[in-house]
């Protein structure tokens, strides 16, 4: 004969079990989802730094390809015409630069890519000069997912 305090012990030891099974199992996917994100972040985050790198390397590009500082297309006394990036699918990328001591380019788009970057060469007094690039993983500045890295070189 069954015990009548006994019923419904393995209904409420099943409920346990699963109870603390979904809890594990809720755990799991939530660790899951915030890796993805950090994961996303990261390759978002990495995407910018190559964009303001890209940015740096044709304003050096450009600022050292004639030796004397005056023949720099970033040269305070004269005008240059730049690209970066401009092909047929990208034609944009043009600038007309130098004749002051700062030069900005506002929008070097990578297409196909999304990425862009802005450009500020500084042409110092003193002989020095100053390239800053700020690099973006989407050129949309409305989007909430937009992430901005930097890059600067003095020399």
């Amino acid at each position: 004969m069954i015990n009548k305090s006994n019923r419904g012990f393995t209904l409420f030891v099943s409920m346990v079990v699963m109870g603390v099974l979904l809890l594990i199992a809720t755990g799991i996917v939530n660790l899951s989802v915030k890796q993805s994100l950090i994961s996303n972040s990261g390759r978002e985050s990495q995407l910018a730094f190559y964009a303001a790198d890209t940015g740096m390397e044709c304003a050096l590009f450009w600022d050292v390809k004639n030796p004397s500082a005056e023949q720099s297309a970033f040269a305070t006394t004269t005008t240059s015409v730049i690209n970066c990036n401009k092909d047929a699918f990208n034609t944009g990328n043009e600038w007309t630069v130098g004749g002051a001591s700062v030069s900005v380019l506002p929008v070097i788009t990578f297409l196909p890519e999304p990425y862009c970057a802005k450009v500020t060469v500084t042409k110092n007094a003193n002989g020095t000069t100053l390239v800053e690039s700020l690099g973006y993983n989407t050129c949309d500045s409305s989007s909430g997912r937009r992430v901005e890295r930097a890059v600067r070189a003095t020399y």
